[in-house]
């Protein structure tokens, strides 16, 4: 299916606009959510400006009837932001009539969008599309099956060059690496929203992922790949597994099912499969910092504890091998304290994952509530005491994914099955976390405080699933604000006034021209994925190998503090992740479920 690029049609817009009337070129903008608002949340938009004019009022004006609903005094100017000089947030929360509006202040009018229970139906649905894409092996967009040949084992118990069935999963991103690691955070979110919100999930595809019924959620079918592919890279107690190929995977532009770097590791018949050994890796000049298991090994626990409470009324057979395993993969991360990390050969990007208790914390907590055993809960909670918040929360900078998962779903966990005492220990945690980003988001005018490193938009969307849960445990609305703005981000309410996620809304600005072989090779569109999200200028300026393939049409609103393209040739902002994407498929779900229900998310 062809798409029309987002470039060819700015400049149709410029070329009919010029031959009908001069106009100045624009220097304010009104940032919006282009999904819109649900009818009961908060509402705020951002006016943006590079001139210093002062903004004394705004209007909501209804889109069909051309009337104002409301006018409001512009309030405080945040001033300077990125490319921007001056900032007003624009509060029309008040405003809950179902409609299409948009917003007015002075000669600037925002894009037109629409206020209602509806405004995110079906979104987390759309974001499962690019899951299915993703699927290596049999892959249902494709409908062709990619390396079915790996892989072979390398620092193993077992000799190297073993040959180990480990086909199965999700690729990475856009290139076709497969780590433990993101795959069983990223099936734990997907199972968390199937047993959270399962009202909002269709059942419109088979297991296979092709179109379909088979009476079993769309959300729960994927999760169900996911756990299949971590039953084989943990095969049996003492065994697990860390990583498909290494970067020497990175060899240009292919298709999945059309992959022949396989014989680029020398062998023609499947790619590398590293075990995690606890100690350091690397088959080339680089070598990684692992320290322990337990990062990884947490997740396995994790993931499997959380599946067997899922399945155990549907599958008792299948719910048994998940308890096993989540018990097996525990015990292999109690045994070697400390974090895996992935193994690179040819450049030093891995992901340098620096902590783990969180990740055995939710171990622990999920197998707690799998089967009460009490010394889990124990373990659980001392876990949450050795890292109360994210170490990024309140940072300024982190290595490629240091802290991960973004946001610790332990303590929600644990805050759930625990007592009195433990709970609100465990929500003073979450609070902590959050004020700190807090005191850096206060003071500009979109709310922001997550550090512009490699995958913001991951971190921005755990963030809001942070605030998400720390709302529904406390009760406590002070940050339902700060929550908003960082939903509101991911959908274009931005410096760039674009959305982060392909396709959504589908009426929107989002990216067209992602860093990836699908849309370089066929412009097959990567639906529902999310993007790897801004980065800091000096970042941008230090990264090997990016070079823009056309005009930046976000040049006016690039800055030092921050740079995003929409553009094939920037890996580092325009690329989808995976596991971005699944945590994005509960945050959207989180939303969608209280949109419906009609819940009230205003201080």
């Amino acid at each position: 299916m062809a798409i029309i690029r987002k470039s060819l049609i700015i400049s149709l817009i410029a070329f009919i606009s010029s031959g009908l009337v001069a106009q100045e070129k624009a220097s304010s903008w009104i940032r919006i959510n282009q999904m819109g608002y649900s009818d009961k949340a908060v509402k705020v938009a951002v006016l943006a400006s590079k001139n210093s004019n002062r903004v004394r009022s705004f209007e909501l004006v209804d889109a069909l009837t051309s009337k104002t609903v409301l006018k409001k005094a512009a309030g405080k100017n945040f001033g300077e932001y990125g490319p921007f000089i001056s900032s007003y947030r624009l509060d029309f929360s008040e405003v809950e009539k179902p409609g299409t509006y948009y917003l007015q202040a002075g000669e600037t009018r925002s894009p037109q969008f629409s206020i209602g229970s509806e405004a995110y139906k079906g979104s987390a649905d759309f974001a499962l599309r690019y899951m299915r894409q993703q699927r290596c092996g049999y892959n249902p967009y494709l409908k062709a099956s990619c390396h079915v040949h790996d892989g072979y084992s390398v620092y193993g118990p077992m000799p190297d060059k073993t040959p180990v069935d480990v086909t199965g999963g999700w690729h990475d991103a856009s290139d076709y690496l497969q780590y433990s690691t993101t795959s069983a955070n990223a099936t734990y979110h997907l199972l968390a929203a199937y047993r959270d919100f399962p009202a909002v999930f269709n059942d419109r595809h088979l297991a296979n992922g092709l179109e379909g019924t088979n009476g079993t959620s769309d959300v729960l079918d994927e999760a169900r790949w996911g756990l299949d592919w971590l039953l084989k890279m943990h095969p049996r107690e003492g065994w697990m597994f860390n990583q498909i190929a290494d970067d020497r995977d990175h060899a240009g532009y292919r298709l999945p099912h059309l992959d022949s770097v396989d014989y680029g590791y020398g062998r023609g018949t499947g790619r590398p499969v590293y075990f995690i050994t606890g100690e350091k890796q690397g088959l080339g000049k680089f070598k990684n910092n692992a320290t322990g298991t337990a990062s990884t090994a947490g997740k396995f626990a994790s993931a499997f504890a959380l599946a067997s409470q899922v399945y155990n009324g549907q599958d008792k057979f299948m719910a048994d091998i998940f308890r096993n395993r989540s018990i097996s993969a525990y015990n292999f991360g109690l045994a070697k304290p400390g974090n895996a990390q992935t193994a690179s050969v040819r450049a030093p990007y891995i992901y340098a994952e620096g902590n783990w208790v969180d990740d055995m914390e939710l171990g622990a907590a999920a197998i707690y509530q799998l089967t009460g055993d009490k010394k889990y809960m124990e373990q659980g909670l001392k876990y949450s005491d050795e890292e109360k918040i994210t170490p990024w929360m309140g940072a300024d900078t982190a290595n490629h994914y240091q802290y991960y998962p973004f946001h610790n779903f332990g303590h929600f966990e644990l805050a759930k099955s625990g007592d009195a005492a433990a709970k609100a220990k465990l929500i003073s945690y979450y609070k902590e976390g959050i004020e700190k980003v807090w005191q850096k988001s206060k003071g500009n005018a979109f709310y922001r405080g997550v550090p512009f490193i490699w995958c913001s938009n991951n971190l921005t969307t755990s963030f809001a699933i942070q605030c998400y849960l720390y709302r529904k445990l406390s009760g406590d609305n002070t940050y339902v604000q700060l929550e908003q703005s960082s939903f509101d981000w991911l959908f274009g309410l931005n410096p760039w006034g674009t959305s982060m996620v392909f396709g959504l809304p589908s009426h929107g600005d989002t990216p067209v021209d992602p860093h990836s072989s699908l849309t370089v090779l066929k412009n097959y569109p990567l639906d529902g994925g999310l993007v790897d999200g801004p980065v800091y200028g000096s970042i941008y300026g230090n990264l090997i190998g990016i070079e823009l393939s056309k005009e930046d049409e976000y040049a006016e609103f690039q800055s030092k503090l921050a740079v995003y393209h929409d553009d094939i040739g920037d890996y580092s902002t325009n690329e989808p992740t995976m596991d971005g994407t699944a945590a994005l498929v509960y945050l959207l779900a989180a939303k969608e479920h209280d949109s419906r229900e009609g819940v009230a998310e205003k201080k």
